[in-house]
């Protein structure tokens, strides 16, 4: 008998941790992202800035890798510095600056790794230089053309909204072939 409760509490249990995992407003986020994001990810301007980066950090270490993470959360910590402000005033921010303003009330955040996971250019300061080791690159990039991530939602103590993020592979067009991703922070409170 202590058996069968024990099952219940665990059956009883594990549906509601999947439950909490789903996220319920995936068909309106795929919309959102095929109906505003999806047609300018193949702009020659976001693919060429993913190629020139992926093609300066062919050779880089793990090592390396780490050294610029560090910098970077040091920098963020201060609101910037010579690796964060390069990175936001370059030409890809300030593109992805204006496709933020252009849905300002429901995108939060985009940014663009390359294929070290590394930031190529965002809207906003993250946290961290080096996603490689997050979910958001590991599902796309990581796995390859045509792949999208959608997050949990979240409440946001600094926006006070509710929030996920979406990430996408970006291929190039001209070989086919993965060469970075994309993630977008999305209000989900303003897009109902």
């Amino acid at each position: 008998m202590h058996k069968i409760v024990w099952m219940i509490i665990a059956t009883v249990m594990l549906g509601f941790s999947n439950i909490a995992q789903s996220n319920e407003f995936e068909p309106q986020i795929r919309t959102f992202f095929d109906n505003n994001i999806k047609t300018w990810l193949e702009d020659p301007l976001i693919i060429n800035a993913i190629k020139t980066q992926n093609a300066q950090h062919t050779a880089l270490t793990a090592t390396e890798i780490d050294t610029m993470d560090k910098t970077w959360r040091a920098e963020a910590k201060t609101g910037g510095g010579t690796l964060i402000n390069a990175t936001l005033s370059n030409t890809l921010s300030n593109f992805l600056k204006t496709k933020k303003s252009a849905h300002q009330s429901v995108i939060t955040e985009m940014f663009i790794m390359d294929n070290k996971g590394l930031n190529v250019g965002q809207s906003d300061i993250t946290s961290d230089y080096m996603q490689g080791d997050e979910a958001k690159w590991q599902k796309t990039y990581g796995s390859g053309n045509n792949q999208l991530f959608i997050d949990e939602v979240e409440f946001d103590d600094s926006t006070q909204s509710f929030q996920t993020q979406i990430s996408a592979t970006i291929v190039d067009p001209a070989s086919g072939k993965p060469i970075g991703a994309i993630t977008i922070g999305l209000n989900i409170e303003n897009m109902m």
